[in-house]
């Protein structure tokens, strides 16, 4: 676990106490409304809670990982229309809510918490969960390093198809092109840092092509950024354009390799591919 007393995991769990302060006030506000669903709250809630996930995950703290994970899935079903948000449900996300911020007020010992109950409750509302993947992987690697591409697309190669662009433009024509196809890539990795348009800008790009196709970012593709900027600001501001997950240049392979099968892309039991 990265440590928590320095200052970019201090700014993230400051960041995060607001964004579930104001998730609360919003799920409060949401149960007023009964079965109309303001659509701003809801999405308000979504990215605040996808925010938290975001941050835990690069901060190894597992627990509010797996919880706000849990909690954005049913925000998501909120957004499609597909859960009422009832009392009964705004009072289980609620709950959630509160569990979340208790465990982001103790980080250090969150890790241990028992979050199975409200976990429980989470999965009681969300009848169709995410199904693995069959087929084969379809992956989109955008790097304008020579160096860290050929890395990425020959540890990528061993597990699916692998396509390249190198830079942010290049990215948002690629991904437009395989969404006409009818084949569209499970796996974005997206460097921030690249000449005619960043990797932010790409992702703002590709997140707004999929939800005008009716496409969630939970049910998208799933998104890493990979780069050398380590400030936490740039962080946040990822997970805030919905990014999944973020990896730190020299990419860690092993990690790279659990993301995947956290997103359920792989199967657990999959082992790190050597490079030769």
């Amino acid at each position: 676990m990265i440590n928590l007393d320095d200052e970019l995991a201090q700014c993230y769990l400051a960041e995060s106490s607001e964004h579930l302060a104001a998730m609360e006030r919003d799920l409060l506000a949401l149960e007023i409304g009964g079965e109309e669903i303001d659509d701003e709250l809801v999405n308000r809630v979504f990215r605040a809670v996808h925010s938290v996930k975001g941050g835990a995950g690069f901060f190894d703290l597992a627990k509010i990982r797996e919880l706000a994970h849990e909690t954005e899935h049913a925000m998501a079903l909120i957004r499609s229309r597909k859960l009422v948000p009832t009392p009964d449900r705004i009072g289980v996300l609620l709950r959630a809510t509160d569990r979340l911020a208790e465990l982001i007020r103790k980080p250090a010992v969150s890790n241990q918490a028992d979050i199975a109950g409200i976990k429980a409750a989470l999965v009681a509302l969300c009848a169709d969960q995410a199904d693995q993947n069959g087929g084969k992987l379809r992956m989109l690697l955008v790097e304008d390093d020579f160096a860290s591409r050929l890395l990425l697309q020959t540890f990528l190669a061993r597990y699916g198809e692998c396509h390249i662009a190198v830079n942010g433009r290049e990215a948002v024509d690629a991904f437009r092109a395989a969404l006409d196809r009818g084949q569209s890539y499970d796996l974005v990795c997206m460097d921030i840092m690249m000449p005619e348009m960043d990797g932010r800008e790409a992702v703002r790009q590709i997140r707004a092509m999929e939800e005008d196709r009716g496409v969630l970012s939970t049910s998208g593709a799933k998104i890493i950024m990979t780069t050398a900027v380590d400030d936490i600001r740039e962080v946040i501001r990822c997970f805030q354009e919905l990014c999944d997950a973020y990896l730190v240049k020299p990419v860690n392979l092993a990690k790279l390799l659990g993301y995947l099968k956290s997103f359920q892309l792989l199967p657990s039991g999959e082992p790190l591919a050597t490079i030769s």
